[in-house]
């Protein structure tokens, strides 16, 4: 089985974040694919407080026997390891790793829904994703490539150090 993870970071070392992920994730999970690195607007709550710029990339894992609950926790595992404090939803954050999908499966379970259940509807995953798999579909949705013609990248910049 194939895992797709979203990593993004916006407070401190955004990319000292996003590699220690990678580098810990490598280390559970065989890497198939890593995307290039994005500079992104944040996705926030209507009246929230503004927030920094986020990093953002995905990663391809090959599961390799693991479940789909190994791969939910060890992205947990990553997050905690860099301070992840988790509080106001969707404010700013050390490391947020989130399973965007596993192979073709479907789950509503509230610990670990897949595909992610926005995943369809951002850019700063879509992007990355279909820079290491151009043929990559969102289960229940469609391409990654058709699902990107109806979304706004204007806020979704290759980051160039």
């Amino acid at each position: 089985m194939t895992g797709v993870l979203s990593l993004g970071s916006n407070l401190g070392d955004r990319e000292a974040h996003l590699r220690a992920a990678v580098d810990y994730l490598s280390r559970q999970f065989p890497v198939r694919a890593m995307s290039p690195l994005y500079e992104t607007d944040p996705v926030t709550a209507p009246g929230a407080r503004p927030q920094p710029a986020y990093l953002n990339a995905v990663l391809v894992v090959d599961l390799a026997g693991a479940t789909p609950a190994d791969l939910l926790a060890a992205a947990h595992e990553a997050e905690e390891m860099r301070g992840r404090l988790r509080g106001e939803r969707w404010g700013p954050r050390t490391l947020d790793v989130d399973v965007v999908a596993v192979d073709a499966l479907t789950s509503s379970d509230p610990r670990l829904t897949l595909p992610h259940p926005r995943a369809h509807e951002r850019a700063f995953v879509l992007v990355p994703w279909s820079d290491v798999d151009p043929d990559a579909v969102v289960p229940g949705r469609g391409p990654v490539w058709s699902l990107l013609r109806s979304l706004d990248r204007s806020g979704v910049r290759r980051w160039r150090p």
